[in-house]
């Protein structure tokens, strides 16, 4: 698994990219901001294509299920792991995920 920073591209499993942002700015992989705790959630979503009449498209993350490090911490909060697993506000309620596609930086790993 990889650190996740503010570059890192996330999107929800139609393809909408998550607008990452980073609330420490203090520790960074090559000068990019990494994610931490919290992060990734309550996040906008923009391009998600899946809508219609009866169908909401992906605006907002909601909830991470999987993703955080249970050993890595900054001040406290664990860091975002390339396993990121959570749900988003789209249409079929509670189904749709948010993952990281491409973490966008291969120098950090991590094993959980």
């Amino acid at each position: 698994m990889r650190w996740i920073h503010r570059d890192s591209l996330i999107t929800c499993d139609h393809g909408g990219r998550i607008a990452n942002r980073a609330s420490q700015q203090w520790l960074t992989v090559e000068g990019v901001p990494v994610l931490v705790e919290a992060d990734p959630e309550g996040r906008d979503i923009g391009g998600c294509p899946n809508y219609g009449p009866t169908i909401k498209p992906c605006a907002k993350t909601l909830g991470v299920t999987v993703g955080y490090s249970a050993w890595l911490r900054v001040d406290g909060h664990r860091v975002v792991l390339s396993n990121l697993d959570g749900r988003t506000d789209g249409t079929p309620p509670g189904s749709v995920h948010h993952t990281v596609r491409d973490p966008r930086q291969t120098f950090l790993g991590a094993d959980g």
